[in-house]
């Protein structure tokens, strides 16, 4: 019976942490809540804050190397925005920022082309077959993410197993450079961030209710129609979702172009690392992630908005 159900009317913390937080006037579920937004405090807000700052800074040979972010000494207010004003003057900024969405753009395209029959496939299959294909999808990130995009640079390289298996089917005559190429960036990205473009497609596809095809076929709605009108509208989340799982990490790549890209490659990471660690100049460096970071935050509040409103979409 209902009424034999013990209930469960609190949180399970411990007596002495109960006591501790009523004497400092929290409730208990009131104190769990607030863990996520003290961390995102903690890790997020505040760094953001501190480049935020340091980005109005100028750079100066000292340490640290640029000038008070507080005080008299601190930049006057006509020069506030000279490091902002700077990513527009020189090339080199806007010209990594374009690369650096083309990479993430056309990343993503092929991530989707990939990722969703893959997502299909999985989200068909009897239980045990999908088990052991997610298990296979999840496995690479029990490896370090390093040791693997290392390990394609000598697949890629003209001694590789790419190059020795086309030239063992005679496709082509001699070896390829596809080593430090736009197209060993792109096979380095595709490959780390496919993962997670077929992982949301998956968990909203598998929910999918099977019965309005069966409905659409005995209607006389033909299959890649019914694909068409059905499963890709219903399947929409899944794709919002994972395209911007994929789009917004790879804008700020700095590992994969810089091993698989080789130092001509030009992205945004790259170029923020340079003036941190190269040229010193943290200010400007702050000034590029700040910019980089407006720019994600329109995919970021595009996603929170579809997310919201799948949530509140009648079940």
């Amino acid at each position: 019976m209902a009424s034999d159900i013990p209930q469960q009317t609190s949180l399970p913390l411990g007596g002495p942490i109960r006591s501790v937080l009523t004497a400092l006037g929290f409730k208990p579920r009131t104190a769990v809540i607030l863990v996520p937004y003290l961390w995102l405090t903690i890790f997020f807000v505040v760094p953001c804050i501190i480049i935020l700052k340091l980005s109005f800074a100028q750079t100066i040979i000292a340490q640290p190397p640029y000038t008070p972010m507080f005080g008299p000494e601190s930049v006057p207010h006509d020069q506030l925005f000279d490091n902002f004003k700077r990513l527009f003057h020189d090339s080199l900024y806007y010209k990594a920022y374009l690369n650096s969405l083309t990479l993430a753009f056309f990343s993503t395209i092929i991530c989707l082309l990939i990722g969703y029959p893959m997502a299909y496939g999985i989200a068909r299959c009897t239980p045990s077959t999908r088990a052991l294909l997610l298990l296979a999808i999840i496995l690479p990130f029990w490896t370090s993410f390093l040791i693997r995009v290392y390990a394609w640079k000598s697949i890629l390289n003209k001694e590789g197993v790419v190059n020795d298996v086309l030239l063992a089917l005679g496709i082509i005559d001699e070896p390829l450079l596809i080593l430090y190429t736009p197209t060993a960036m792109y096979i380095g990205i595709v490959y780390t961030y496919l993962p997670f473009m077929i992982l949301p497609l998956y968990a909203n596809l598998e929910k999918m209710d099977m019965s309005l095809l069966e409905a659409a076929a005995d209607l006389g709605c033909r299959p890649l129609k019914a694909f068409c009108v059905i499963t890709i509208p219903l399947s929409l989340p899944g794709i919002i979702a994972g395209a911007l799982l994929v789009f917004i990490p790879a804008v700020g790549e700095y590992v994969i172009p810089e091993l698989l890209g080789g130092p001509d490659a030009l992205m945004i990471g790259q170029v923020v690392a340079v003036e941190f660690f190269q040229n010193r100049d943290w200010p400007m460096a702050s000034a590029v992630a700040v910019a980089i970071l407006i720019i994600l935050v329109v995919p970021i509040m595009a996603f929170q908005y579809f997310q919201n409103k799948s949530q509140e979409a009648p079940k």
